[in-house]
């Protein structure tokens, strides 16, 4: 098990470690594109990384919001 800070960073992980694995197949439509506008810079936003992260491997998301009044 593998845990991450923030979407971006599993999202991150999942490019490098993941994505290369897929078959052919599912390198394409979603995955792939979101793949390119990751890499390339062309700006992804988190919600479509969730999304990504979620169909495409085994990733269980959950927030946490923490208020601490002073």
């Amino acid at each position: 098990m593998k845990k991450f800070e923030t979407i971006t960073e599993a999202f991150d992980w999942w490019i490098k470690n993941v994505y290369p694995s897929l078959s052919p197949e599912l390198k394409k439509g979603k995955a792939v594109q979101a793949w390119k506008d990751y890499t390339y810079d062309r700006g992804i936003s988190e919600k479509r990384m969730r999304d990504i992260l979620i169909e495409f491997g085994e990733f269980e998301i959950k927030t946490s919001i923490i208020y601490k009044p002073s």
